[in-house]
């Protein structure tokens, strides 16, 4: 009983779904949702990582941690003006080539920006621009993972998943928080 009890502290702990004894319990992930000025903000936590920061259009119900409690604490600071890095651990899974991605886009300074051809070419190869653009896409982490930072080849906002609304905003934002006019 107590391995069964164990398992199922476990499988809770990682958003899973458990099964015993024919039966499927569906357990909420560990998640917080959090206002910011350009929405709503669904945060998930995978053991002792954040492994979600997604943009939500209305609040959803959430299951809370300290730990996600400041995790949220830091990105209010963000739009506050008064963080520009995070210090909470962060995950997302991927194939090795969109960890590749993810990782290059930790690289682009804040208030900075590059267009997809030269993410490919930091990457190593021009000919990967559109694994590379579809990569980006997939990022679970948005603000952390900055792929909201990247932009098309004549300078103008394209792609992101949370709406360009929000991208316009992300890089207004934190171009005020560098002190530089963007003409976005």
């Amino acid at each position: 009983m107590k391995s069964c009890l164990t398992n199922q502290l476990n499988a809770r702990l990682l958003g899973l779904f458990w099964v015993h004894s024919r039966s499927l319990l569906l357990v909420s992930p560990i998640s917080l949702c959090i206002p910011s000025p350009i929405g709503f903000l669904w945060l998930e936590e995978d053991g002792n990582h954040v492994s979600k920061i997604l943009f939500l259009e209305e609040k959803t119900e959430d299951n809370p941690t300290s730990f996600l409690k400041q995790v949220a604490q830091q990105l209010a600071e963000y739009f506050e003006g008064k963080r520009m890095n995070f210090d909470f651990p962060s995950k997302q899974t991927g194939t090795n080539f969109q960890t590749r991605v993810w990782h290059e886009l930790t690289k682009i300074s804040l208030g900075e920006t590059i267009n997809y051809l030269q993410l490919a070419r930091r990457l190593g190869d021009e000919k990967c621009i559109r694994a590379a653009a579809s990569a980006n896409g997939k990022n679970q982490l948005a603000i952390v993972v900055p792929c909201h930072r990247v932009i098309g080849s004549n300078g103008k906002l394209i792609g992101y998943s949370g709406g360009l609304h929000r991208k316009h905003w992300l890089l207004q934002h934190e171009s005020k928080m560098m002190g530089k006019g963007l003409g976005f």
